[in-house]
């Protein structure tokens, strides 16, 4: 039999291990008729994407899952793919442009989109090859791309299919707007971050009553020239007699009126609310309430849109020191008050999001939420933990209609074509070449393209072939599981199940896991701006995949973030050498044949326990993972081969492998063999590679552990009984380790053990148990007995359940050496002692020395009194002997 390396090197192995997966095609899944489906899609990572620790999590997940279900029989399909990431990827297209002297502009449409296409062939595939270094294994051989031509065609269908029902339409509303990036952005692209800012309070004379103001109370003064009301709450009887009247906008010749809406909260600033409802979003929901006007006072970059007012063409904040200026002057500023709040900025380019109305495409959300909701409700729909599932409704039942069109060149353009003769819009497959209503030729495309999210809410059937009937989708759909972090529930998930139900009339997956963060050490964000992001490559080149994968399983609860130790990486390290060197030393006893199995009745009492311990654990992993407790499953396979099955089980049948006698010999190998095997399965799917080496050379006419069968709970490997007789040998073997580690006696040193118990069962037990036993104990002699004969009066005693332990006292201590060492010891005390003493009945000291450390000595005096005393105690107890 082959026998692995002295050292568990992951570098010389990993890679080759991977590339014999891909070259045996073991990643891919078929239609097969005669097993069970079960896919999981993977989340897109973007053609920009960079590897990051939560990726690694995400992935590392999915993986521990698709290896499970490939396992157990199942046809598992892992669709892999990656995401165009409009904004993300033409933002770093712009940037390489702009080093090379060149602007988006100057290249035109076509020309930038070549651009674009080169970045995703040159860098495209930079996290795919990152993820296939964790072990991942997705179908690489159906490897999609958001703009691939099946997905294109899967959006054009859906956008089409959605205009024609009147879900989608253009309309002026509020949106998130990028002056710098010059487009609208969604809710995801919205990092909300806090800033310092103030409160101005300012007057708005009311018309007609000479003295008198309404103060309004706001952060953002430059929109003041797009107000078009002051609201106050029906309820407040302070301004009830103003409502209906009008204000004098200040720094305009216009005139607002004076609003009530419920919108208003009595208790907050002032209780009037200057209502702008191009430049809110609640602002923009009073207005239609009350059909307000929307006046738009910014042009596309964020600079002042108001033709003959002196602010005209002023950067926004540029406006607002001026206008802020002009109303002091004027005597309408009341106060300034610092004011810290919460502003939404551009996660790509960190600038100040304004929001917006424009002309956008929307999609109507009303309609499409309701069987999501429903969804979730009737338990088709699970989150993983529970508790998500409220912030999947708390969204839903809140929702706004979508705007899905993006002022940007690289995405999927909107299929839609405008008549300049006659102005109809036209929403077709293809270029229409006439217009349906006039006949006229002069045609052209909307410029938009659209968002991201609307293609990726597709992934999970447009990536099977959708709209085609292909054999794809109709096996592998609807997929089982997504796996996903918290943050893009909103974004993302829902998404996918309102389309999904929409277009296909099922769910697109039946459980949401939902993972948490990884953070720092300090339990902080990794972020580029903290600069304590760790790259989970340098982890796999320091440490190897499994490694980093059993850190980030380690402790994992659905849901809950968790902290990355490079202590925790050691550990893991440590763990996957523990397997190594086990997994080696019984190579190195099976010789060239690997015994078969033996008749039950050949088995020792170890042998069964361990086989027994075995099978419940792949019945409780099993369980566990069923129920996406993956770092629960792991830890208790981890407990089980560190401590079960190394630290007791081979420590056990040593005596046995090493004595070529013993008629028992070989159903301790075989069993060996049989619980490593089993445990490596069960350890597969969260440590891929090192399972795969060692699995491979102890079973050498097995092709992959990948392919191997999942264990399954086997009646025929349960032994209760056994179990029970074993654990009460372990209990004896703790409480006398307990007794030896308390009285300091030395590794080395063996002592005679006396079990005594008046129960025949428990005393044949330990018989049968007596060369383990032995061993484990440190016991120079095993005497096995119904009483007290022969056992010293000075025997150190234990007590387990049915039985007591006894050693002798001089068998553990060396009487001379200990009251040798004993009276050192009780010099060294004697002189502190008398120091201590000198200390406290100087004067001097305790006239000068500071009142914390005369008492800190005075605490030493005690603490060396004390210990002399017990020294003394132990000594003369000792001299007894």
């Amino acid at each position: 039999m082959k026998i692995l390396p002295k050292t568990y090197a992951p570098s010389e192995i990993e890679d080759s291990l991977y590339q014999k997966w891909m070259d045996k095609g073991y990643f891919h899944a078929k239609a097969d008729v005669d097993r069970k489906p079960f896919t999981i899609v993977m989340p897109p990572p973007n053609i920009t994407g960079q590897l990051h620790m939560g990726h690694a999590l995400d992935n590392t997940m999915q993986d521990i899952l698709i290896r499970y279900k490939r396992m157990q029989g199942y046809s598992a399909l892992w669709q892999p793919g990656t995401d165009h990431a409009a904004i993300a990827t033409e933002v770093k297209v712009i940037d390489k442009l702009k080093k090379e002297g060149k602007r988006k502009e100057d290249l035109g449409r076509e020309g930038f989109l070549k651009e674009c296409w080169d970045w995703k062939e040159e860098y495209g595939s930079r996290i795919i090859n990152q993820l296939k270094k964790l072990g991942s294994s997705a179908d690489w051989d159906r490897e999609r791309f958001t703009m691939d031509e099946g997905c294109s065609e899967a959006v054009k269908e859906v956008f089409i299919r959605l205009y024609n029902k009147g879900y989608i339409y253009k309309g002026s509303r509020i949106i998130n707007w990028c002056p710098v990036c010059q487009t609208s952005i969604s809710d995801a692209e919205v990092e909300h971050v806090d800033q310092d800012s103030f409160f101005w309070h300012i007057r708005y004379p009311i018309v007609g009553e000479e003295g008198r103001y309404v103060e309004i109370a706001t952060t953002r003064p430059e929109t003041l020239l797009g107000d078009t009301a002051v609201a106050v709450n029906p309820e407040d009887e302070r301004y009830r007699d103003l409502v209906g009247k009008l204000l004098k906008l200040p720094l305009t010749d216009r005139e607002i009126p004076v609003i009530a809406d419920a919108y208003v909260d009595r208790e907050f600033g002032t209780g009037c609310v200057k209502i702008t409802p191009a430049h809110d979003p609640n602002d923009f929901e009073v207005g239609k309430r009350h059909g307000l006007p929307e006046l738009n006072i910014m042009h596309d970059d964020a600079t002042i849109d108001c033709p003959g007012s002196k602010y005209d063409g002023m950067d926004r904040y540029e406006a607002r020191k001026a206008m802020v200026a002009d109303l002091e002057a004027e005597g309408l500023l009341v106060k300034v008050v610092p004011h810290s709040h919460s502003v939404g900025t551009h996660d790509r380019c960190k600038t100040t999001v304004e929001p917006m109305i424009k002309p956008q495409w929307f999609v109507k959300m009303d309609e499409m939420a309701k069987p999501a909701i429903e969804a979730l409700r009737d338990g088709r729909l699970q989150f993983v933990p529970e508790s998500y599932g409220k912030t999947y409704l708390n969204w839903l039942e809140g929702i706004h209609d979508w705007c899905i069109s993006r002022q940007l060149w690289w995405g999927h353009r909107i299929p839609a074509w405008y008549c300049e003769d006659c102005g109809e819009t036209i929403v077709a497959r293809e270029t229409p070449e006439r217009c349906p209503k006039c006949g006229g030729r002069h045609l052209k495309q909307d410029e938009d393209t659209l968002d991201t999210w609307f293609s990726s809410a597709l992934w999970p059937f447009s990536t099977l072939g959708w709209p085609e009937k292909t054999e794809e989708l109709k096996y592998f759909y609807p997929t089982d599981v997504l796996v996903t972090g918290y943050d893009i529930i909103f974004f993302w998930v829902i998404r996918m199940v309102f389309s999904a139900l929409e277009q296909t009339g099922e769910l697109p997956f039946h459980t949401v896991l939902i993972h948490g963060l990884v953070r720092d050490a300090k339990g902080r964000k990794m972020s580029k701006s903290l600069g304590n992001g760790i790259d989970p490559l340098e982890v796999v080149e320091k440490y190897g995949a499994d490694a980093l994968r059993l850190t980030l399983m380690t402790g994992n609860a659905p849901g809950n973030d968790m902290r990355f130790y490079w202590e925790r990486v050691e550990a893991a390290r440590n763990f996957a050498n523990k397997v190594w060197n086990a997994s080696r030393f019984i190579m190195m006893n099976l010789g060239e044949k690997a015994p078969e199995r033996p008749a039950a009745e050949a088995l020792t009492a170890a042998d069964r326990w361990i086989l027994s311990k075995c099978n419940a654990l792949a019945a409780e992993v099993t369980e566990n993972l069923d129920k996406y407790e993956l770092g629960i499953a792991l830890q208790k396979i981890y407990d089980f081969i560190w401590e079960e099955f190394c630290d007791w089980y081979i420590e056990m049948v040593k005596p046995r492998l090493w004595d070529k006698e013993d008629t028992s010999r070989d159903a301790a190998l075989w069993t060996l063999k049989e619980v490593l095997s089993r445990s490596l399965k069960l350890l597969h799917p969260f440590l891929p590679f090192i399972t795969e080496e060692i699995y491979c050379t102890l079973n050498e006419n097995e092709e992959s552990i990948m392919v191997a069968s999942w264990p399954r709970s086997e009646d025929s490997l349960s032994f209760p009984k056994d179990e029970r007789e074993v654990e009460s040998v372990k209990e004896a073997v703790r409480a006398i380790r307990a007794v030896r580690s308390s009285m300091n006696v030395s590794p080395g040193r063996q002592a005679a053990v006396y079990v005594v118990s008046e129960d025949a069962g428990i005393r044949a037990n330990f018989a049968r148990a007596e060369s383990f036993f032995a061993m484990l104990a440190r016991a120079s002699k095993v005497h096995i007995q119904a009483d007290h004969t022969g056992i010293a009066e000075d025997a150190v005693s234990a007590v387990i359940p049915g039985a007591n332990l006894y050693i002798p006292f001089a068998d553990l201590v060396d009487t001379e050496k200990e009251l040798l060492r004993l009276a050192k010891e009780e010099e060294r005390l004697n002189s502190e002692i008398q120091r201590s003493n000198g200390m406290l009945k100087n004067q001097r000291f305790l006239d000068k020395a500071p009142a914390e450390k005369v008492e800190v000595e005075r605490e030493k005096l005690k603490k060396y009194e004390q210990m002399l005393q017990q020294l003394r105690e132990q000594m003369a107890h000792l001299k007894k002997h």
